[in-house]
């Protein structure tokens, strides 16, 4: 018996090409008539675009997202009867080539010095505390397998990395492991707080204004993980009172990010439309296909999620 997969991505046409390469055994690949929502026992869809037409998936058995974030598809409310895989293993290099970029701009003064290009004025930056990231405490909230490529990273830098998770235990890469209680300290020590974490109850809003208080006067801020986990209110002002602070910001709880908030507003911001480790067509067919093959052998399929866990 074969199987029907509809495809709810913005590139569909690109997906159909390259799964139609994979000839896969008996998987019939459906047209976008919305009639096939109701047919389709696979689905390879983003899940914003997945989400609003759950209810009507009559025979859905799978669904692939096309994304590492599956938040629009965990609401408490919502469905939760059949199996649900998101993208792992792809994005720790993309993650790690965006921080480091805004990183080492920031620390070897890239700014500063195409302003000195432009006025012509031959002068050296003027001394900070750190002028390289050779020595510096990077703090990860998350230690799964993106934090671990920017953990190893970091290390080839020679920087000291903490890593924050759920039980404490270690992880190979990571100088340090804490948990979430002992965070408040943790962001105390640290010179460059990333935020890797998934969204889930106990993640939402967990830098908040108490804990962005605990930030060093000249501390680097980085969200990469989950808009709703940071107070962008609480930073907003936070970054007013100590304009040493940086933040790069690159996901928030509302996308776009309103024209309206203040945060754009600020010169120690850099902002990001979400973009700091895209999906690729090419790689997510590959796990797509690994994942099909796995599911029509009855095998458990690789990245599943936790409905409960919510990751």
């Amino acid at each position: 018996m074969g199987h029907k997969l509809l495809l709810l991505t913005k590139a569909n046409e690109q997906y159909r090409q390259l799964i139609e390469a994979q000839k896969l055994t008996d998987l019939v690949l459906l047209s976008d008539d919305p009639a096939n929502i109701a047919t389709a026992d696979i689905w390879l869809a983003e899940p914003k675009l997945a989400a609003p037409l759950l209810p009507h998936a009559k025979k859905l058995q799978w669904l692939q997202s096309s994304f590492a974030g599956i938040d629009a598809l965990l609401s408490p409310r919502g469905r939760k009867d059949y199996r649900l895989t998101n993208i792992k293993g792809i994005f720790g290099p993309l993650m790690s080539e965006y921080l480091f970029g805004y990183l080492l701009a920031h620390i070897r003064g890239h700014h500063f010095y195409r302003q000195q290009q432009r006025q012509k004025n031959w002068q050296a930056q003027p001394p900070m505390r750190h002028s390289t990231l050779q020595g510096m405490r990077l703090l990860l909230l998350g230690t799964g397998s993106i934090a671990q490529q920017v953990a190893q990273t970091a290390k080839h830098f020679g920087m000291q990395v903490t890593g924050i998770n759920r039980s404490g235990q270690a992880v190979a890469g990571f100088d340090q492991i804490e948990v979430i209680p002992r965070l408040e300290q943790a962001i105390n020590d640290a010179d460059v707080v990333v935020n890797l974490l998934p969204s889930t109850p106990e993640t939402r809003n967990i830098l908040n204004a108490p804990r962005l208080s605990m930030l060093k006067e000249d501390a680097i801020l980085m969200n990469v993980g989950r808009g709703d986990a940071l107070d962008l209110d609480a930073l907003n002002a936070q970054l007013i009172a100590h304009p040493l602070q940086q933040a790069v910001l690159d996901v928030f709880h509302q996308e776009p990010l309103p024209a309206s908030h203040p945060i754009w507003d600020r010169p120690n911001v850099v902002i990001t439309p979400h973009i700091s480790a895209p999906s690729h067509p090419e790689q997510i067919v590959d796990i797509f296909s690994d994942n099909y093959h796995r599911f029509i052998k009855g095998e458990p399929l690789l990245s599943q999620i936790d409905f409960a866990r919510g990751y």
